[in-house]
């Protein structure tokens, strides 16, 4: 009885109770939508790279070379030299190894020098490999792949010339504009840093440095492109290396033994650790969304109360006759404290069945515009506690105009006031 009381109260002020059930729904589904936002971010970070076992560089911190190999934020201690890349490679128990040589840029796009086998080993997104929206790898030795971001930054097309700056910066002085490069190819969106990146080969990137020296053109010397074409490019040293290894159980192995290579000072991290240790910093992000989620869910239970509340002084005679008739002050009690209930209940149903239906539709495209990848999947048990939590909250926040409902007389609410 106290649920169809309930139920025609509502829909009495249809108007009022619809608005809201909106705002509850609105609360639940940025509730719900930072979760998966918050997942989605962390999934995308963590599948940045995979497939990779270890990642070598010079002596360094497993933060600073995850950085600037992987994300190309900062640079190097140092180098690694070309011999111990090679000593690395003939390892029996290496499967793949590909070079990366980073220190020049393109209107502040960091431009990375690798092989050919940078394309097929490099996965991210649980394996997911590297494709071009158009053009291809590169085939000439001034040849440059970039990332969509580059391309649709300065609207670059395949077959567009592009020149190298020297150095890392969004503006600089020194160019190497006596060798230019060739759009080849434009990488789809990955929703990684290869988006932000310039791609050439690690024999170019010799090439153009040939006639420099510390940092700047040798004077008097300018060799052309067609007379480095017959040069020996092979690069003097490199500054990290993405290793493959035949066997996983082989990986602390392979890392103790170039951790403790003699030649030179080499660190080998694991990108997987290392990618958790950095979002541990990076994560205090994910209490601040969902604790400004939260909040909004507060202000619609907030909202709720203020309309039932508004209205209380409009159905004091409306009690007064269920009082009279011999409603319970327990009666009275419910009927409010269930009309919250179900302002909320209707509200989470709404906001949540709202959200997967946005995802389905939004989906594609924030993983082709952002490189976000969103899960549409069934809640999660502690999701499904947090609606619970909501769906009660209402209840009990029924129950405050509902207290202040019990303690109106009936002769407070028979009474006509002038």
């Amino acid at each position: 009885m106290i649920m169809r009381l309930a139920l025609q109260s509502l829909r009495n002020r249809w108007v009022t109770a619809l608005l809201t059930v909106l705002a509850i729904a609105v609360s639940v589904m940025l509730l719900l939508g930072v979760e998966k936002v918050r997942t989605g971010a962390r999934q995308s970070f963590a599948d940045t790279i995979s497939g990779t076992d270890l990642i070598v560089g010079a002596r360094s911190g497993s933060l600073n070379l995850l950085l600037y190999s992987v994300f190309r934020i900062g640079n190097a201690t140092n180098n690694v030299t070309w011999k111990s890349y090679e000593d690395i490679a003939k390892l029996p128990e290496v499967s793949w190894i590909v070079p990366l040589s980073l220190g020049d840029s393109h209107h502040g796009f960091r431009v990375l020098g690798t092989n050919s086998d940078y394309f097929t080993h490099y996965k991210f997104r649980r394996g997911q490999s590297m494709s071009f929206a158009a053009g291809g790898p590169f085939k000439d030795l001034f040849d440059a792949v970039i990332g969509s971001d580059v391309a649709d930054t300065l609207h670059y097309k395949v077959g567009d010339k592009i020149v190298i700056a020297h150095g890392v910066g969004n503006i600089s002085f020194v160019e190497h504009a006596d060798k230019p490069f060739r759009v080849a190819g434009i990488l789809a969106k990955t929703g990684t840093p290869i988006d932000r990146t310039v791609h050439v080969s690690l024999e170019a990137i010799e090439a153009i440095h040939i006639d420099w020296q510390s940092g700047a053109p040798v004077p008097g010397q300018s060799v052309s492109p067609d007379e480095v074409r017959k040069m020996d490019l092979t690069p003097r040293a490199i500054t990290a290396a993405m290793v493959g290894l035949n066997s996983k159980l082989a990986t602390f192995k392979i890392q103790r033994a170039i951790n403790n290579y003699s030649e030179e000072p080499l660190s080998a991290i694991m990108p997987g650790v290392a990618l958790q240790e950095l979002w541990g910093l990076i994560g205090t992000a994910e209490t601040a969304l969902s604790a400004v989620s939260a909040m909004v869910v507060v202000t619609a239970l907030l909202g709720m109360v203020t309309m039932i509340l508004t209205t209380l002084n409009e159905r004091r005679r409306e009690m007064a006759i269920l009082r009279s008739v011999g409603a319970t002050p327990a009666t009275v009690l419910g009927l409010l404290a269930a009309e919250g209930g179900l302002l909320t209940l209707a509200g989470v149903v709404l906001g949540t069945v709202g959200l997967y239906v946005g995802l389905y539709f939004a989906r594609p495209y924030i993983d082709h515009a952002y490189g976000l990848s969103l899960a549409i999947d069934p809640p999660r048990v502690d999701e499904w506690m947090k609606l619970a939590l909501i769906v009660v909250a209402g209840f009990v926040a029924g129950l405050l105009p509902a207290l202040r409902a019990y303690r109106l007389s009936l002769a407070d609410g028979m009474m006509i006031r002038t």
